[in-house]
């Protein structure tokens, strides 16, 4: 259960009556427009391209909007990170008007921190049960992701995968890059795993957990996994809790789908379906020891069929990228030059000569923190350091209960910052609003100064 709220302190505080949105959907009309933006930014691409940006930063203008006409206001709790937000986004216009700098990423940038921060007190005025169900629909949204996905890499359906290096078939689902599925599903798919803890033999949700990280298997993402273990173990660390059955399940059925994967393998969809559907029967088990057996037949099997998985081992197995490591030298070779200040918001390029002394030239270093510190210098990295402490501040300053809902989304929040270290996330507008999301989700309940039930509804003993 999370802490209570203290007096006066309850963000955006309203008393609307039950309206036709909330009965429909179970969430307010400001979070169910905010909802749409998440869906809108998935569906177009991430809203990384200009028509998708606007969809998404539109519909949350909308929400705002929305709440403001019920009387809302932002709390203090909110505050700093407004301030924080709103002090790098005066930086970026400075650099942009003092470097010549390019003026679409200027505006991505400052809308980008605007969607960030009003997705996270829009969703912190939430009580516990709307938040309980924001939390259902969200991940409805990444089951469609992770579903889709599947299918484009099965199926080799150009539209849902993408044959990246003309090597390996990867889910990227609508959102047409697979690092920034991984992302989504990896996020979501903690979420879930926190709801199932909540109610260990709902299957709905047991199956909502297993399509999620099926999903996120099916993005061959190394980062999307690092950042997924991450935020697992801090949310096995808070509930002591470990999710097999899910787990497990996934593995097989990702198991059944990377062999046909690679692009000169012949086509298997069926075989990657009988995976799935074994897959989403051993997500259901709950025996101990059952599980264990099915461990040991998934190592098993996995080491006599070595050879379908060379492909793939070769290409995903390894920490190695020839890209990001030169991009990474070229970033800290502009580091060192324009320490302070950087080279301006959208001027950075990373160029390297490759094995045959042709150049090469990147727009992104697919590490956020370092990009940005190449476009805005240290100063903008300081400014940076200060909107995260905020962010964690709100996240910390709502511990001290046992709300599921709480761990799931400090433990999404914990990929997402560690998957921000390895892929350009911060681009795409649904991921920082996704990310907004999930810190008005770990923040204190509002609306009431009671103390907030689990992710159920109910309180746990």
């Amino acid at each position: 259960m999370s802490a209570p709220a203290g007096r006066g302190e309850t963000a955006m505080i309203d008393a609307q009556p039950s309206t036709l949105d909330e009965r429909v959907t179970g969430l307010s009309a400001s979070s169910a427009v905010l909802l749409a933006a998440v869906a809108a930014g998935v569906l177009a691409q991430g809203g990384f391209y200009l028509g998708g940006r606007l969809v998404v930063c539109g519909l949350v203008a909308v929400a705002v909007v929305i709440a403001a006409t019920t009387g809302s206001r932002i709390d203090r709790q909110l505050v700093p990170l407004a301030a924080a937000a709103a002090g790098l986004a005066v930086w970026t216009v400075a650099r942009g008007l003092t470097a010549g700098g390019h003026w679409p990423t200027v505006l991505g940038t400052v809308g980008t921190l605007a969607v960030f921060v009003s997705a996270a007190a829009l969703t912190v005025r939430a009580d516990a049960g709307e938040r309980e169900t924001l939390v259902r629909w969200l991940t409805g949204v990444g089951a469609l992701v992770a579903v889709t996905g599947w299918i484009g890499a099965a199926f080799r359906v150009p539209i849902w995968a993408v044959a990246v290096e003309g090597r390996l078939w990867r889910a990227s689902s609508t959102l047409t890059y697979p690092n920034a599925a991984a992302a989504v599903l990896g996020g979501l798919a903690l979420l879930a795993l926190a709801s199932l803890a909540a109610r260990p033999a709902s299957t709905p949700r047991a199956l909502t957990a297993f399509v999620l990280v099926t999903g996120l298997g099916a993005t061959q993402s190394r980062a999307g996994l690092i950042a997924f273990a991450a935020g697992l173990a801090v949310l096995c660390g808070l509930l002591r809790r470990f999710f097999a059955g899910p787990l497990l399940g996934a593995a097989v059925a990702v198991g059944a789908l990377l062999p046909t994967t690679a692009v000169d393998a012949e086509p298997r969809p069926w075989v990657a379906a009988a995976g799935l559907v074994v897959g989403a029967l051993i997500a259901l088990v709950r025996h101990r020891g059952a599980l264990v057996a099915v461990l040991a037949a998934l190592v098993t099997v996995t080491a006599l069929a070595h050879a379908h998985w060379s492909a793939v081992v070769a290409n995903r197995g390894t920490l190695a990228s020839w890209g990001r490591s030169h991009a990474t030298s070229a970033a800290l070779d502009l580091v060192a030059a324009h320490p302070w200040v950087g080279t301006g918001p959208g001027l950075a390029r990373f160029v390297w000569l490759d094995d045959a002394g042709d150049a090469v030239i990147a727009r992104f270093v697919h590490n956020e923190y370092l990009q940005l510190t190449v476009e805005l210098g240290l100063v903008g990295t300081a400014l940076l350091g200060v909107l995260i402490a905020a962010a964690g501040a709100i996240v910390l300053r709502a511990r001290g209960g046992s709300s599921l809902t709480w761990a799931g989304s400090t433990a999404a929040l914990v990929g997402f910052a560690v998957h921000s270290a390895f892929d350009f996330l911060w681009q795409p507008a649904a991921l920082p609003l996704l990310a907004g999301l999930l810190i008005g989700l770990a923040g204190q309940t509002v609306r009431s100064e009671e103390v907030a039930p689990s992710i159920t509804g109910e309180e746990e003993e």
